[in-house]
């Protein structure tokens, strides 16, 4: 009797793990169809459009060429939107690849409609409905307003075409079917209040995508009561940094730091962007885009500033250049 219990229990158990299997494997992403839209090409909707790409949402982090040799890896100007191959080292689920987002037709995205791009930035689906990898932070992109993703998508209209072809993303199982459940449709958002102080910097802190590096993760999933906490760790060939914890404890964090304090700690890399920046060391490395974010004017750090003192404070030590 037992025996057979035991069978029928294993046959249960099979069957179900084959119906997750299936449901996993045949779910599709929640998204609906690319917006009918033409953004408008006008040289102050470009401008917003280049400050959003190059500064604030920092694309060129993840889709340019860097100069891995440099402080803070600058971009090397011609290599702006062709693509990047994440390197295995930072240990990401199988082969993760950062798209050419430039004009060329055959390896970049100038076949795709305007509404296209919008609907990959924002809900996370590529063209062909593929669901993108959210090292992508289309969940933060989904809060950018309509008149910024508009403007984002207008300068990345003007960007040279450059062929670059890349291979596809590829993940490891069960992760290349569990992100199928990560896109979510984004439409119709409002511009944020700008004379609302706390509102317009947590919009910035989005935008941003400060919560996807500042918080430590476990198999992909932030961990509870660490948002902004700090202490991810990254790694790039023979360096390695670990994310500084910004909420307000006083001890761990940014509690003691002066807003002064603060929009200095940006605006120290100016320098950098006159004169260049120094060699990458172990003591320096860092994929903090500071060369980006020190072009932050001092009113936008501000409302950042005031914005991170009101999440909740975190003791949480963070050695942000490790010796071991």
């Amino acid at each position: 009797m037992w025996k057979r219990a035991l069978l029928y229990g294993g046959l249960g158990l099979a069957a179900l793990a084959c119906a997750g299997f299936g449901y996993l494997s045949l779910r599709s992403p929640n998204y609906l169809p690319a917006e009918t839209v033409q953004v408008r090409m006008t040289p102050e909707t470009i401008k917003r459009g280049e400050y959003i790409f190059t500064v604030m949402a920092d694309c060129d982090g993840c889709h340019s060429e860097r100069d891995l040799s440099k402080f803070s890896l600058p971009v090397v100007p011609r290599g702006r939107g062709k693509g990047w191959q994440f390197p295995s080292e930072l240990g990401l689920p199988g082969q993760v690849v950062a798209g050419n987002i430039t004009p060329d037709v055959e390896t970049g995205i100038g076949a795709w409609t305007d509404g296209d791009k919008i609907r990959a930035i924002r809900e996370g689906v590529s063209r062909n409905g593929r669901p993108l990898f959210p090292m992508m932070p289309y969940q933060a992109y989904a809060k950018m307003s309509d008149t910024d993703v508009q403007a984002l998508v207008a300068y990345m209209n003007t960007l040279p075409a450059i062929r670059n072809p890349l291979p596809e993303t590829k993940l490891n199982f069960p992760v290349n079917y569990l992100i199928a459940g990560s896109p979510a449709p984004s439409r119709n958002v409002a511009n944020a209040d700008r004379n609302s102080k706390l509102e317009w910097g947590k919009y910035l802190v989005t935008m941003g995508g400060c919560a996807g590096c500042h918080t430590p993760e476990e198999k992909g999933e932030r961990l509870p009561g660490k948002l902004l906490a700090g202490g991810a760790a990254f790694t790039v060939g023979k360096y390695k940094v670990v994310s500084a914890n910004i909420t307000p404890d006083p001890d761990t964090g940014i509690g003691k730091m002066g807003e002064a304090e603060f929009v200095e700690r940006f605006h120290q890399y100016r320098k950098y962007l006159q004169d260049g920046p120094p060699a990458t060391t172990a003591e320096n490395f860092t994929l903090m885009p500071w060369l980006s974010f020190a072009q932050i004017p001092a009113e936008d750090l501000s409302a950042i500033y005031a914005y991170l003192r009101t999440v909740p404070p975190v003791n949480n030590p963070a050695e942000t250049h490790p010796t071991k």
